[in-house]
């Protein structure tokens, strides 16, 4: 099977997609139509993650991708219902065995740093995942897996060959960042920063680490894709995001005139401004993997199936959801995000809130004298479960809804739920270890990759398969869906893998779906969503109206 997009029609396909956004803006906002976008001034805007590195290739923080969207693009973007169009490359191309994928390159593109962007430039980004001193705390190197070779017959052809047919395969390589080819040899390209180029709308220019970043406009910028909402050079000369972790910190520098835009607001937060004529307001749901817990089958008392059936029967994550969020999040029930093409809903409201089964299931797993304090306990030893979650993406009331299934497990079932945050080296540590009870997490690739991270075998692709599920059925399962082209039959596969991970197994117990949220003054235009991810984009179709 061949898809292409023609490299003569790519300007004009271009030119009709900017016009089509304009009309969309223009109906979805009132008042836009008549606003003509003008050039000039900074834009300053609240987020609330802290990078852990400024290299985009390296990052595993959804949040941070944010701001470096700014300066690094991929070779395809993606439009609302998944599908693909040119970026950094004109076309594409797939063989009919599905193993040898041919992109022809832009001829007008260039790092800012002044390195040509050609194949030998991308070849270098793709073949860099083989150095693991670069690239072991990534997901580099589970894209390198499927690649046999790289090979460059000129300077606008990239043609990768795959050791066998793998259909994420044109997700992973399009969506994949790109840096000039100088970078790997600069000694902070792992961190990230000034001196590593990329090719986007603005330049990094500075950053003072737990505070602030900084972003200029790159004046030479003539190549946006056609989900973009214009061509040529970004309309704002500046943007400063500044690191404020807190919600409400966030929302009193928006109302205060400190910031322009946040993003990231709690449910509270958000009706302060949803209403409020003097600010707008957006949200759109992830792909990906909800945040969910996902129990350790191999250490400690989440082992025995019954104690994870009754986590997964005996708590009422709804209500929770609900208390705490206030009705601005939506319960997660499956393995991956509702809007992504293979969610299977089925699941949706088949477990939970359920105590009496799952106090009859602890019970079935010899957990049922109590203490003075009302824990279960088995042969003397108290039935504590440690909860891991990583400080880095302790964010969205995270800690809170934490809490509140603590209180519940006590409540409900007798359970000591032992929260721990930690920073990132003594979560890689202790996954590592094996010796801990729940991970709490999320993430956001679409197109089933998610799902492969989370339910693969480690050593097989599952970097993130925290509750280190082994059973054989996974990778039958996963390896099937990545070899069909069927849509309809890959979205089959992982609603039987959904069923029995967590119905059957109770490997995981999933809370709520992230999202994002936007506040902003009125006078910031063109603010908004990557038209598939749906997390906040990039600056460079943000303009400032000039106010009366």
């Amino acid at each position: 099977m061949t898809f292409s997009f023609p490299a003569t029609r790519v300007v004009q396909r271009a030119s009709r997609c900017a016009v089509a956004a304009a009309v969309l803006i223009a109906i979805s906002h009132p008042g836009f139509a008549e606003d003509r976008p003008v050039s000039g001034g900074t834009l300053t805007w609240g987020v609330e993650t802290l990078p852990t590195t400024l290299n985009p290739q390296l990052n595993g923080q959804d949040k941070v991708a944010l701001l470096l969207r700014n300066t690094y693009e991929s070779l395809l973007a993606q439009k609302p219902d998944g599908s693909f169009v040119p970026w950094l490359a004109t076309r594409y191309d797939v063989s009919a065995d599905g193993k040898t994928y041919t992109f022809t390159l832009r001829d007008d593109v260039k790092f800012t740093d002044g390195a040509p962007f050609d194949a030998q430039a991308v070849a270098r980004n793709i073949l860099i995942a083989r150095d693991l001193s670069y690239s072991s705390l990534s997901v580099l190197p589970l894209i390198i897996a499927h690649v046999a070779d790289v090979k460059t017959p000129d300077a606008r052809t990239v043609v990768i060959t795959l050791h066998e047919p793998y259909t994420p395969f044109l997700t992973t390589i399009g969506r994949l960042p790109l840096l000039s080819p100088r970078a790997f040899g600069l000694p902070d390209v792992k961190a990230g920063g000034t001196d590593i180029a990329g090719t986007g709308p603005f330049i990094l220019t500075r950053y003072v680490k737990g505070q602030e970043v900084e972003f200029a406009r790159n004046p030479d910028y003539r190549w946006a894709p056609a989900t973009a909402g214009h061509q040529g050079p970004a309309y704002l000369d500046r943007v400063v995001y500044r690191f404020l972790p807190e919600s409400s910190v966030r929302l009193g520098a928006l109302l205060s005139g400190q910031v322009d835009v946040i993003e990231g607001l709690s449910g509270n937060d958000a009706k302060r401004v949803r209403n409020n004529p003097d600010y707008t307001y957006r949200h759109a749901l992830n792909t990906g993997t909800p945040f969910s817990l996902f129990f350790n089958t191999t250490y400690g008392p989440t082992q025995d199936l019954n104690v994870r059936r009754a986590l997964l029967e005996g708590l009422d994550a709804t209500a929770l959801v609900q208390s705490i969020y206030r009705g601005e999040r939506t319960r997660a029930w499956g393995i991956t995000s509702p809007i992504d093409p293979l969610y299977d809903k089925r699941i949706e409201g088949t477990y939970g809130n359920n105590p009496t089964l799952a106090n009859t299931l602890l019970d079935q797993a010899g957990w049922s004298a109590r203490d003075a304090a009302g824990y279960r306990t088995k042969q003397g030893a108290r039935l504590s479960i440690s909860v891991i979650e990583d400080q880095s993406t302790l964010r969205d009331q995270r800690g809170v809804l934490l809490q509140a299934l603590q209180a519940q497990a006590r409540q409900r079932l007798g359970v000591d739920l032992q929260i721990q945050v930690v920073d990132i080296g003594t979560w890689y540590d202790d996954y590592k270890s094996g010796k801990y009870g729940v991970f709490a997490n999320s993430n956001t690739p679409p197109d089933a990759i998610d799902i492969e991270y989370h339910w693969l075998p480690f050593e097989h692709g599952g970097v993130i398969n925290l509750s280190r599920a082994s059973a054989p059925e996974l990778a039958s399962w996963l390896q099937a869906a990545a070899r069909s082209q069927d849509t309809a039959e890959r979205k089959k596969l992982y609603g039987t893998l959904q069923d029995f991970a967590i119905k059957q197994q109770a490997y995981a117990l999933p809370l709520y779906e992230p999202e994002d949220e936007i506040a902003a003054a009125k006078a910031v235009q063109g603010v908004g969503f990557r038209s598939f991810a749906q997390m906040p984009e990039n600056a460079y179709d943000i303009w400032l109206k000039k106010q009366p």
